[in-house]
């Protein structure tokens, strides 16, 4: 149904929710089912605007923003904040609990624009960085998900340290699986938080809901009025 359809594809950006050289490049080639590289990429100027479409404009004007380059996620303009607006593309379903959802990674029209609180910044936006390097490297999202894993053992990637948020109001998001623009919404990072916290609400309710309960990657998503979504400029 086309409900579950946005929510799968909701749900695998989430939870969640990247380049190097000519390296990078040949390694890219021995991923069969990645499409060419350049189709997950933008023009800066483009990027930067889906970007800051994330957030109203009182947060976004004041963000740094990072895109996507052959050498990863760079700063194209710097904020004075605390909050960083990207623009996530598939990779960040890997660490999905479903097939279908990890194999939103190989769909290069994905664009989820973010902008991360302070907090979000330290914690979640590294983790997103990896798994765009990774990806970018060739790897496929078990592995992927594996080396996310393993770098937190390490402890190579930050803790959720504690309670975070990031918005997602853009207007032009495509989160992939058919879904496209899914309801602008708060993303509140809370990690080993259950649903039934929240009394167990359903991901078509239009109402607050915890995804990936239980784990250091459970979201707190809260819709809010469609009048509030943000066109990018």
């Amino acid at each position: 149904m086309p409900g579950q359809t946005k929510t799968r594809a909701m749900v695998s950006l989430m939870v969640a929710l990247l380049l190097s050289s000519m390296n990078t490049i040949a390694v890219w080639a021995e991923g069969p089912n990645y499409p060419p590289l350049n189709e997950y990429m933008m023009a800066q100027k483009a990027e930067v605007a889906l970007a800051r479409s994330a957030a109203p404009e009182n947060v976004s004007a004041h963000a740094t923003v990072k895109i996507l380059t052959t050498s990863g996620y760079k700063v194209a303009a710097q904020g004075d904040n605390g909050f960083v607006c990207i623009v996530i593309r598939g990779w960040a379903a890997a660490i999905s609990t479903t097939a279908a959802e990890r194999d939103v990674a190989y769909d290069a029209k994905v664009r989820a624009p973010h902008c991360f609180d302070a907090v979000a910044s330290r914690t979640v936006l590294p983790l997103q960085e990896l798994q765009a390097k990774l990806g970018m490297e060739g790897k496929g999202p078990d592995q992927i998900a594996k080396e996310v894993q393993a770098a937190y053992a390490k402890g190579k990637l930050p803790k959720m340290e504690k309670v975070a948020f990031a918005y997602m109001f853009s207007a032009d998001q495509n989160l992939g699986l058919g879904a496209g623009a899914w309801h602008s919404h708060m993303m509140v990072y809370t990690p080993y938080y259950e649903n039934s916290m929240l009394g167990g609400n359903g991901p078509d309710s239009r109402l607050p809901m915890v995804i990936n309960g239980g784990t250091q990657f459970a979201v707190t998503v809260i819709p809010v009025d469609g009048g509030l979504a943000v066109k990018a400029r």
